[in-house]
This record gives structure tokens, sequence and C-alpha cells, in this order.
């Protein structure tokens, strides 16, 4: 499975947040936060479960080992892992019967206003938001309910090599000159320029973190709430999804975008036979990995912004991976926050991952150095009305984080479905303003 649940976790479900019913469990939430470990860890004791979507990081004993790191300084607490494969759609289910563990990555499924319900508070959003990066994410009403993970850029991975054999060095800075690369990737080299991943689907919802990357903006996906038409001419949204369009109407990816594999992408990605494709920074070591155990490389894996820029330089939203939280119903918050707060702060996973740390004092990683060295500008996207974006999105039936109306875009592009783009987006527009309107924002 590698990092496709990561990839999930992190740009499908940065926005996408269903509505999990009360299901009768919230017992009143918790009374008070729960607060950090205190200065003392030998005075933190009792056994926690932590569920994770990470079952990879489970098999191959890596988080038994961090356990390991972590008894170290907290010899008292006992660390159990809980690795779930449908991790949304179990943790669901078990929410309903309070039987969540004690540390746990907060479902989209869940509501961002039933979050006191489920999970106990970590401390007050002036507290937290100066420590961490996106802490308005789970944010209700002052209180913060989870940290993230990690935190992951979005931009092409390519192969580099490729592209100078291409003879094209520079990063692009405009969607013409994407597209202009791409042609020179097909004419110089025969390789397929670009690969959608179609046919699994979550790759194409990558795309939709590429908001506020486009006009470097931390509140792009804020000012979504409401009647805005989100696909009119020079929005971030149009000059996204009209990129995608373009790429699959030129004849710029796969002959056929229905029999796409995503394990086998890595290795015709890493082996120069497909030249880029729209990935999380994430996926930058997992690409370097597969390069290497083949023989290649993994030098040749780069990672290059969305192309457009902004008073001279490229911009890269950084977004939010899943949040962990504790359970409202542990028996051990505090040895759960203790665990949270090591694995946030001291335990070395997001170096070791190449992804970018939830602790804003901590630097970027090492997979994102071009970007550091470019001088590429990041910025924390806000996620301050989240919930109301995701209302709008759910009642239109879009699915700005849901694959199916990309992969209709697709179609439309290779004329698979009848219709213009100019069409595609005045619907897309037309039903979003209407729902906007429907649910009061």
């Amino acid at each position: 499975m590698g990092k496709k649940t990561t990839a999930l976790s992190g740009a499908l479900l940065t926005a996408v947040m269903l509505t999990v019913s009360a299901c009768g469990g919230g017992g009143g939430g918790a009374t008070g936060e729960t607060a950090a470990a205190p200065a003392d860890p030998k005075e933190v004791s009792g056994e926690i479960k932590v569920l994770t979507q990470r079952t990879d990081l489970v098999q191959n004993g890596a988080l038994k080992q961090y356990a390991a790191d972590f008894n170290k300084i907290y010899p008292k607490v006992k660390v159990s892992f809980d690795g779930i494969t449908d991790y949304e759609g179990e943790v669901k289910i078990r929410m309903s019967a309070k039987s969540y563990g004690d540390v746990l990555f907060i479902p989209g499924a869940v509501a961002k206003n039933d979050y006191p319900k489920f999970f106990a508070p970590l401390g007050t959003t002036a507290e937290l938001s100066s420590r961490y990066r996106f802490s308005d994410k789970t944010e209700v009403d002052g209180k913060v309910y989870g940290i993230a993970q990690f935190g992951t850029a979005n931009g092409f991975v390519y192969n580099k090599a490729l592209w100078r054999k291409a003879g094209v060095t520079a990063w692009p800075k405009t969607p013409q000159e994407f597209l202009d690369g791409l042609k020179a990737v097909k004419a110089k080299t025969g390789a397929t320029p670009y690969y959608t991943n179609f046919k699994d689907g979550w790759p194409l919802v990558q795309w939709t973190a590429n908001n506020g990357s486009v006009g470097c903006d931390a509140q792009a996906g804020n000012k979504l709430a409401g009647p805005v038409s989100p696909w009119k001419e020079g929005s971030e949204l149009r000059t996204i999804d009209g990129l995608l369009h373009d790429i699959v109407e030129q004849g710029l990816s796969e002959k056929d975008p229905t029999t796409t594999n995503w394990e086998n992408s890595k290795s015709l990605l890493a082996d120069g036979k497909i030249g880029a494709m729209m990935l999380g920074s994430w996926s930058i070591t997992q690409m370097q990995g597969v390069a290497k155990d083949s023989g290649l490389n993994p030098a040749d894996i780069g990672f290059m912004p969305f192309p457009v820029q902004k008073a001279g330089k490229f911009c890269a939203a950084l977004v939010s991976d899943y949040q962990q939280a504790v359970s409202v119903h542990s028996k051990n918050k505090t040895a759960a926050r203790a665990w949270i707060d090591w694995f946030t702060e001291k335990s070395g996973f997001a170096e070791k991952e190449g992804v970018v740390s939830a602790v804003k004092s901590a630097p970027m990683p090492a997979t994102l150095k071009e970007f550091v060295d470019n001088d590429v500008t990041f910025f924390d996207r806000s996620e301050a009305k989240t919930a109301a974006v995701n209302d709008i999105d759910d009642a239109a039936e879009i699915g700005l984080n849901k694959q199916d109306y990309r992969q209709k875009l697709i179609d439309t592009a290779r004329g698979a479905e009848k219709g213009s783009l100019e069409d595609f987006f005045a619907d897309l527009n037309k039903r979003w303003d209407e729902a906007a309107k429907t649910v009061g924002s």
C-alpha cells in the first residue's frame, strides 16, 4: 500500500468532512483541557491504544520502534497500535460505540463542529497556534482538538533526467510553459509526458491542494465559503483544473486513462517512461525509494511547484495531513497527550518521512531543499472556514476532494464526454452558487 493512505489523508481529507451523527456518544464532552504531560515523565502512566491508517508501519515494526523510543522517556506508559486498512469506514463505526482507542487521527467523516463530542481539547488556539502549524483546522470555539501528524506541499513529482533530455532545465513559470515542457518531453524522448492516475482516482484529488499556491493566498480555501463561482475566469480552481484539462486535450497524458495503475506509475516515473505526476511532497521519498530499489538514480526524482508565479516567485501552500487527537472517552488522557506531544516534537517522524513538521520552528525537510534553495514562498493555508466550504461542496454534490468531477473533466478533455470546458465550468459554478445560498453561508 505504501503511502497511498497518507496521500488520501493529506489531500483528500484536507477538507472533506461528511457528517457523522452524534452517535449518542458525546457524554457531555471533556471537562477542561487535556494538559501537556507533567515535567517528570515518570509521573505519567497507563496503557494507551493508538489507531493508525499506516498499516505498513505497524507491519514492518516501525511504530513499535517509535514506542520503544517513547518508553525511554515515559517508561510507565504502555503503547499499542491498531493498524486499520479501511480507516475511515472502520473508525466511524467504532466511534458509535465509544471504542475508538486513546489516540487517533480525526476521521474526515466527523463534522468539525462535532469535535467536542468525540475528542478532548488539547489547549487554546492562542496557545497552540504559536507552536504548531494548521491549528485552525481543528479549532472549535477557541479550543484546538487535534495536532497535525505533519504537513505537505504540493507540486509535480518529475524525472529530472528525462526533462533535461527534452531540453527543459528550468521550472516552467506559467501553465503554457508547463505544457510546452510536456510537449518537448513527448517529442524528444518518446515518454508519456504526464500520468493522470485516472483509474485509482485519488491522485486526481491532489490537484485541489494547489488552491492557494496559484495566487499565493493563505485565505484561498476560506474564500470558497459563499456563492463565489469558484471556477470563474481568473480564479485559482479555473487555473488548476484548466491546466489538467489542457494536458489531456493536447494529448500529453497516457493514451488510455482507464488503464492507469498507481503502484506501476512509481516505477514508470523512476524509469523515465513518464515525465511527471501531480502529488504531495510526501511522495518524493517513495519515488526515490523505488528508483533506488530498481538500481536507478534517486537524485533524478525532482519536485517542481505549480507553474504560476506571484511577484516573481513560486508559492507553495502547506496543508495538513491527518490530525492526532485524544478520545474524549480515554481513561489515560495525560498519557495519550504525552504520546502526541512526543511524536510531534521528538520522534523524528516528519524528518524521516520527508514531510513538513507540524512544529513551526522546525526546518523544511530535505525533500523540499530545491524549493528552499529557489526561494519558493511557503505558507500555511488557513482552514478557518473549512466546515462551511465542506457544507457547500456536499450540497452541490461536486466533490472538491473526491475524484469524480476531475475524472469527468478528463473524459470531457479527451472526448469521452460531451460538452466544452466552458460548459463544464459554468455547470460547476451554478451548482456551487446555488448550494451556497441553500446552506446559508
